[in-house]
């Protein structure tokens, strides 16, 4: 039905390998492609076990990634990638992704575009949405 780009994440490492100087770095696009999902009966049940299970996934995100991202000692709301209403997995690690207050506002605003007949996310965007 259509894809939105939602991250664009950078990585570039500079070091030593045997000795020699070495470097490298990738990119890992973040998209979520609005598929013909089943709406759930209930999404707030799976919005309550998220609220329930929040501070233990933010922990063990720590343990693996870093402390979660927080601006001003507020803490980024998780987005979840495959939303509450189409079944996605509250608490699954591949299904959230941190993302600022507002950039989150955001996203949620266009996901009614996303999954809506004809909307304009079925047309294709430019080959590389930005240059660094």
């Amino acid at each position: 039905m259509g894809c939105m780009w939602l991250a664009d994440i950078k990585g570039d490492w500079q070091g030593r390998y045997l000795f020699l100087p070495a470097e490298a770095g990738g990119r890992l696009a973040i998209t979520h492609c609005c598929c013909d999902y089943p709406t759930v009966a209930d999404p707030e049940s799976l919005r309550k076990v998220w609220s329930r299970s929040r501070i233990r996934f933010r922990e063990e995100w720590a343990k693996e990634l870093g402390t979660w991202p927080n601006t001003a000692g507020r803490a980024w709301p998780g987005h979840h990638l495959r939303d509450f209403l189409h079944g996605g997995d509250p608490t699954a690690p591949g299904n959230i992704l941190p993302v600022p207050d507002e950039v989150h506002t955001v996203i949620n605003a266009e996901y009614p575009a996303c999954y809506a007949p004809g909307g304009k996310w079925l047309t294709p965007g430019p080959e590389r949405p930005y240059a660094d």
